[in-house]
């Protein structure tokens, strides 16, 4: 499609090919391998002196129609879809990286992140440095002559910092170094690094693309030469995504922007409610005037998303009650759903981290994080408000 056509157009018609049928929707292409029309055609597609789908590991035509979506909306050149977030990101590393090279991350990322490069990429000689997301002095200081990736979480979870990403992408190019950003909290229809300077783009596809809850996914975006690599890697070590959640992820990218603005309206209603709560002595949310990032994240994002947290007093009791006295929300770490979800970060997504590290990240036992979804706002504070009273008593 020409580069003017309009995101919404984009999310619902980018990378569809009709196949003889002439199909409306999206077919699923639930195969394992391809035939071909001789031997010689085979050689051709295999060598890839002609294309063609050979093994549904890495070349599936409803997987590439994602892929093709996705990267349409990130404005980027390429994108390459996996079996999950986690995959997305350790393709990533794996792809872009050799052993002896260093990341430099913002502390501010999701738990599971953290054990990935500190117990496992560390295990093949890549060594992790971590600074605060919004330190632009930090970030350059702990830049090494062998750092080749920066990476950031911008907003973060669970506490929503807020990174420059303009600033970031200069000073990483500046030293020869890429910038990988995980856009899963904005998606595409509220931020779009690469459109920053950012040079790959990071999505778990379960959260707010699918945004049901329904299926597991990730991807990668960016630039066809650094994606070539990241899909060299999936086609050998087969982390891929399947062709049945990537149709559901197709339907989801049809109403993204939709869903966000609607996400991002009910988190901002929600987050003024508690800020004037007594029993709350802090929320943290890009969308109100008091977070200290507020004009940057206005700058770099055209709303503020669906997700928050807020510091509850009297500690990890006082949350574990209010998390239970819910009967609207669902307890569930996973996030990005039309049902707003609850949780406690300091024993769930970030329950692998040592107290040492989750106090450097500022997660603290009263924290506790919401998923803002699409139900009545009305509906969701009256849920809390029992459990939010009891924190007083």
């Amino acid at each position: 499609m020409e580069q003017r056509t309009g995101f919404d157009t984009l999310a619902v018609r980018a990378g569809q090919q009709r196949t003889n049928e002439r199909e409306q929707g999206e077919p699923i292409f639930a195969t394992s391998s391809y035939v071909f029309r001789s031997a010689a055609e085979a050689a051709a597609v295999f060598s890839g002196e002609c294309s063609g789908n050979i093994y549904s590991r890495f070349t599936n035509p409803t997987v590439r129609t994602f892929e093709q979506r996705l990267a349409a909306l990130e404005g980027g050149e390429r994108c390459v879809a996996t079996a999950s977030g986690m995959s997305a990101i350790l393709s990533c590393c794996l792809a872009l990286l050799d052993g002896g090279e260093h990341i430099v991350s913002s502390r501010a990322i999701f738990g599971s992140i953290t054990v990935l490069f500190n117990d496992h990429l560390r295990r093949f000689g890549i060594e992790t440095s971590y600074v605060a997301p919004s330190d632009l002095d930090a970030w350059e200081r702990a830049i090494r002559p062998g750092t080749r990736l920066l990476f950031v979480e911008t907003p973060s979870n669970p506490l929503a910092e807020v990174a420059d990403i303009g600033a970031l992408a200069e000073l990483a190019h500046a030293h020869d170094c890429l910038l990988v950003v995980d856009n899963c909290f904005c998606t595409p229809a509220l931020q779009r690094p690469l459109d920053m300077g950012a040079d790959v783009v990071i999505h778990s596809a379960t959260k707010y693309i699918d945004g049901q809850g329904r299926a597991i996914g990730g991807a990668v975006v960016g630039r066809d030469a650094q994606m070539e690599k990241v899909y060299g890697f999936l086609r050998t070590a087969g982390p891929c995504m399947s062709p049945f959640n990537a149709w559901i992820f197709l339907k989801g990218l049809e109403t993204l922007r939709l869903r966000m603005e609607a996400h991002s309206a009910n988190a901002l209603g929600l987050a003024r409610w508690l800020e004037q709560h007594p029993a709350v002595g802090r929320v943290y949310y890009t969308g109100l005037p008091t977070h200290p990032q507020h004009e940057l994240a206005a700058r770099q994002q055209r709303a503020f998303g669906g997700v928050l947290a807020f510091d509850l007093i009297g500690g990890k009791e006082a949350s574990w009650r209010l998390i239970d006295s819910t009967r609207l929300l669902s307890i569930t770490a996973n996030l990005g759903d039309t049902k707003s979800t609850i949780t406690h970060p300091a024993t769930t997504t970030h329950g692998r981290l040592t107290p040492e590290m989750r106090a450097s990240a500022g997660i603290g036992d009263g924290l506790v994080r919401i998923a803002v979804g699409l139900e009545d706002l009305d509906d969701i504070k009256a849920d809390l408000e029992p459990g939010l009273a009891a924190a007083l008593k």
